[in-house]
């Protein structure tokens, strides 16, 4: 064993009772920062998941990001037209065969096509309006989970009923509408259409369950009077990450807007940015408070070794010698904890995520939702071993210092 490791296990293990409540310390610090953190991220985690499930990973609507001006602006200087409309319709992706082909030859997922558009939906007296999305059945189970959020009826059922409507539990409620039930359908174009309740979904996202709609995509193409057009291609990729980059390049070949997930929900993804920097504050802080532990331990022993030290100097250590002595004792406490302290972390999370409950909703969570990470571990160990050797290094550079001589004077 190299001398001066042999010095600094003697001085810690001289002061025993300190140097446990040390490492107990850091231990309690790694282990509650490390289950803290998969907690966290295990919610966040679960969070996106449900939202990225519940929409496309990438939506090509019919609109443009900076649509071209009127052509009267273009011809006169001084001009202001409002609400210029040409006589003919051409609201919708135009040819969306051959843009279908065109995206399918490179994207890495699976897409879908859909004419969406308002409607108000009429049962007993009572009107709801909703989204109403004209698809087609099994195109749209790949790139939507809602097959799994089916409370009653089957979604393929929409195939095989060009009269079918599938609904939100929250739009049957407002209604007081059940299975089986015949609404009528009222279209922003005029048309009016008695369609049957084949089928209830509950997502847990309140806006998809309390104002939305699915028909067969002929159905809805009659009813918003556009035969043969599609006003949305829904992108569902393999790699959820990849979305602004496949959403840019969408938009660059096709010219219409390609919107990401991440881009319809940006104001949540900034918040979850500030929720992550509170929680590694919190667990910055935490390890702070056990590095005062060690630089406590160390001064002490430095202050109670200073004979140690004189003899040490005068038998021809270095400064850096006895630098490295005691900044190898506070490395030591805080390797040791860490140690400890990642089996402890790995525990509380394994108790975290047995813990079962009931919650009175209609979405099923029995559990905590917990992610386990070797970054938890590594930042966690990386925080102490840095928060030890700073509360090391200040003592022993103060012991470094200590003149040998004024310290023998001072003891005789």
């Amino acid at each position: 064993m190299p001398l001066i490791l042999s010095i600094a296990l003697t001085h810690v293990a001289g002061r025993l009772r300190q140097s446990v409540v040390s490492v107990l310390g850091v231990t309690l610090g790694v282990g509650f920062s490390i289950a803290m953190a998969a907690l966290m991220e295990g919610s966040q985690h679960d969070f996106i998941a449900t939202l990225v499930d519940a929409i496309p990973h990438v939506e090509v609507t019919d609109d443009q990001r900076d649509p071209p001006p009127p052509p009267a602006a273009t011809r006169f200087d001084a001009v202001n037209v409002i609400g210029a409309r040409p006589d003919d319709d051409t609201r919708g992706l135009r040819n969306p065969v051959r843009l279908r082909a065109m995206l399918a030859s490179w994207l890495p997922g699976r897409m879908a096509a859909s004419l969406n558009g308002q409607a108000v939906l009429r049962y007993g007296g009572k009107d709801v309006a909703i989204s109403l999305t004209g698809v087609d059945p099994a195109a749209h189970l790949k790139i939507s989970t809602i097959a799994e959020d089916m409370r009653a009826g089957s979604f393929l059922d929409l195939a095989a009923n060009l009269n079918g409507l599938i609904i939100g539990d929250g739009v049957a409620d407002k209604l007081g509408a059940s299975l089986g039930d015949t609404v009528a359908v009222s279209a922003s174009s005029g048309a009016v259409r008695r369609l049957k309740v084949i089928g209830l979904y509950h997502t847990g996202v309140t806006q998809a369950d309390d104002a939305t709609g699915y028909t067969v995509l002929k159905t809805a193409q009659v009813l918003f009077s556009r035969p043969n057009a599609i006003n949305r291609l829904s992108i569902r990729l393999d790699d959820v990450n990849a979305a602004r980059a496949i959403a840019a390049r969408v938009e660059r070949m096709t010219g219409y807007r390609a919107t990401s997930w991440q881009e319809a929900n940006e104001g949540l993804m900034e918040v979850l940015v500030v929720r992550n920097i509170i929680m590694y504050t919190v667990v910055g802080a935490i390890l702070l408070v056990a590095g005062f532990g060690i630089f406590t331990i160390v001064s002490t022993i430095v202050h109670e070794k200073s004979r140690d030290i004189a003899i040490l100097k005068s038998l021809g250590f270095e400064q850096s010698d006895i630098r490295r002595i005691f900044l190898t004792e506070g490395l030591l406490i805080g390797l040791v904890g860490s140690v400890l302290g990642s089996g402890l972390g790995y525990a509380l999370s394994l108790t975290l995520g047995s813990l079962t409950f009931e919650v009175k909703t209609e979405i099923e969570l029995t559990s905590l939702p917990l992610y386990y990470s070797p970054v938890h571990y590594l930042i966690a160990c990386a925080f102490a071993l840095f928060s030890a050797g700073v509360a090391g290094y200040l003592p022993a550079r103060r012991a470094a210092r200590l003149n040998p001589v004024d310290i023998i004077r001072g003891a005789a």
